[in-house]
């Protein structure tokens, strides 16, 4: 028997210049509604690390 092929392959990619130009659209319009662009230093994450590390021992147990 021959497989089906998935629903996500039967779609038609987007071309990048489509892609890019929905971008520039989407851009156009949450600049014109009043937001604002920030931009971010190379090197800098905007995610922050305030849970510390998280050491897991499996197969042992805890010292009483």
């Amino acid at each position: 028997m021959a497989k089906k092929a998935s629903s996500s392959s039967n779609r038609k990619q987007p071309t990048p210049l489509e892609t890019s130009e929905s971008i520039e659209e989407q851009v156009k319009a949450f600049l014109a509604e009043g937001g604002e662009i920030k931009q971010v230093p190379k090197g800098v994450s905007g995610q922050t690390n305030t849970s510390g590390p998280k050491h897991i021992t499996l197969g042992k147990k805890p010292r009483a």
